[in-house]
């Protein structure tokens, strides 16, 4: 079992890249829906690294928590700020990006170049996403009365971030992997 297991690691690698690319094409195809768009509003606008792209006054956080929309809710007067705010413009764009990074990363089952840079893309991502645990407080549940509360407690999008220090290690293990193979073999 050890020796299959060892001998298999090239195999395991494949299969690392085919999964980062269902991941990174599932939640990129989703950025084009509505409910995705809004779902993205509370870390776009708390980030340092995306809150540029937005059209609201971002330093008023309280701007985007009023115009919310819960998963599958319709408020009209909350779609419209999100267009006028440009949060479905951004969107796109950044799922068009994940989807671009996940194809890098399985073409490097070929094409070794395009591995490392989707591998390297990876790791940046899963940094900028992870960083959402310290800008971002819809990460950690709220004091709402119960004694659980802050950290350490994640809330369900703080369990969805803290699942990128997977892909952070995902994206080196592709990167390494492309390095050693554009590197000249010495014999």
């Amino acid at each position: 079992m050890l020796e299959l297991l060892a001998n298999s690691q090239k195999n395991y690698i494949h299969l690392l890249r085919i999964s980062i690319f269902i991941v990174m094409a599932w939640i990129g195809g989703l950025k084009a829906f509505q409910y995705e768009a809004d779902g993205i509003i509370p870390f776009v606008a708390n980030s340092p690294f995306m809150s540029f792209f937005l059209h609201s006054n971002v330093s008023d956080t309280d701007n985007y928590k009023l115009h919310k929309n819960r998963e599958g809710e319709l408020i009209p007067e909350n779609i419209e700020w999100h267009k006028a705010n440009g949060t479905y413009a951004f969107s796109y764009g950044l799922g068009a990006v994940i989807i671009i990074i996940g194809i890098l990363v399985l073409a490097g089952i070929w094409l070794p170049r395009a591995g490392l840079l989707g591998g390297l893309l990876t790791v940046g991502m899963s940094i900028v996403t992870l960083s959402f645990l310290i800008t971002t407080p819809e990460t950690w549940v709220p004091n709402l009365g119960g004694p659980d509360f802050g950290f350490p407690y994640l809330s369900a999008g703080g369990r969805l971030v803290i699942k990128d220090a997977i892909m952070l290690g995902a994206g080196l293990i592709i990167a390494s992997d492309c390095a050693q193979k554009l590197l000249p073999k010495s014999y």
